[in-house]
C-alpha cells in the first residue's frame, strides 16, 4: 500500500508541476501578445501576423526558462512556509 500511495503522490506532484509550468508560459505568451497589439498598432495588423510574430524559438527557450525558474521558485517558497 506504501507504494501505490507513494506513486500516486509523485504523479500528482508531476501533474502539479506540469500544470504550473504551462501557466507560466500562457501568461508569458499572453503578455507577448498584447504588447504585439499595444506597441504596433500598423494597419493590417492581424491576429495571425502577431501569433507568427511571437512564436519563435527564442521565445520558447524564454518562456521555458522562466516558467522553470519560477516553479522553483514557488516550490521554495511552498516548502519554506
Amino acid at each position: 500500500m506504501a507504494k501505490e500511495s507513494r506513486n500516486a503522490s509523485q504523479s500528482t506532484m508531476l501533474v502539479r508541476a506540469v500544470i504550473e509550468i504551462a501557466f507560466i508560459v500562457f501568461l508569458f505568451y499572453s503578455n507577448l501578445l498584447m504588447g504585439e497589439f499595444t506597441m504596433s498598432s500598423r494597419p493590417g495588423k492581424t491576429l495571425a501576423f502577431a501569433l507568427h510574430d511571437i512564436f519563435t524559438g527564442k521565445n520558447l527557450l524564454i518562456a521555458m526558462l522562466s516558467a522553470l525558474i519560477g516553479y522553483g521558485v514557488f516550490e521554495t517558497l511552498r516548502r519554506k512556509f
